[in-house]
């Protein structure tokens, strides 16, 4: 499963940020980010090879989107669309508010379940598909939360047991300076079953990481900090974020 952390604090200098582990088949090829769409090119995103899409995405509006696996839903099914796409379509829009009213009224059987988070630099929303009708939506209040297999903060989760609330006690990062938030990131100490960084298990593990910060000032650029391996072993490189011409 895949981890994120979401910061919603309206008004705050950097109002939206996201930490997020991807968590795969360590030999599923994906590629760093990007701009690999040219249906979008104002959208950016490491690329899911085998699927063509991305679980993370942003858009040179500020919008940010990530798309993640619920409890036994690994991998493609026969029949269901990559969950890549939907990342995609949420950064087609101009603001959050937009990019979840968009995603509400998709069709959620023609995907396997599913978490996402959508954000900008005005909040941030929690959408869950179940695998028919439309997924539920619900609004983060402002705070530290996290997601990883079932809900927000759901404290049944050993890593979010154990790491949730240092986060929420962690000073707030003020990119492109994460403090703390990259130590937490990388956090593989046991017990096993709460690291957020996952070692190799039977070809399973985080394969990357990713830290995205939204200014309050749409004149400013965000920033994206990006780790092409385990983020314990692997520095964080920030990605270019130049609009396209």
């Amino acid at each position: 499963m895949c981890t994120v952390i979401i910061s919603t604090t309206p008004g705050e200098a950097w109002p939206l940020l996201v930490a997020a582990n991807r968590d795969e088949r360590l030999d599923r090829p994906w590629e760093p980010p990007g701009r690999y769409w040219p249906e979008q090119p104002d959208a950016l995103g490491p690329r899911d090879v085998p699927g063509g899409g991305t679980w993370l995405a942003l858009n040179d509006r500020g919008v940010v989107a990530a798309v993640l696996n619920r409890v036994g839903s690994l991998g493609p099914a026969p029949g269901k669309r990559s969950r890549g796409e939907l990342p995609l379509i949420a950064v087609r829009e101009a603001t959050a508010e937009a990019a979840v009213a968009a995603l509400a009224a998709t069709d959620a059987g023609r995907y396997r379940s599913y978490n996402m988070i959508v954000g900008d630099r005005h909040g941030a929303y929690y959408l869950c598909g179940l695998g028919y009708g439309h997924p539920d939506v619900s609004t983060l209040e402002p705070g530290v939360h996290m997601i990883a297999t079932g809900g927000p903060d759901d404290m049944q989760i050993p890593r979010i047991a154990r790491h949730l609330p240092r986060f929420q006690a962690a000073p707030m990062p003020m990119p492109p300076d994460w403090g703390t938030w990259t130590g937490l990131l990388s956090d593989r100490t046991l017990p096993a079953g709460s690291e957020l960084n996952i070692p190799p298990r039977s070809g399973f593990g985080t394969t990357n990481a990713s830290l995205v910060g939204i200014p309050r000032d749409p004149e400013r650029m965000p920033n994206w900090m990006f780790a092409a391996g385990a983020p314990d072993r692997t520095p964080f490189i920030p990605v270019a974020l130049a609009p396209a011409a």
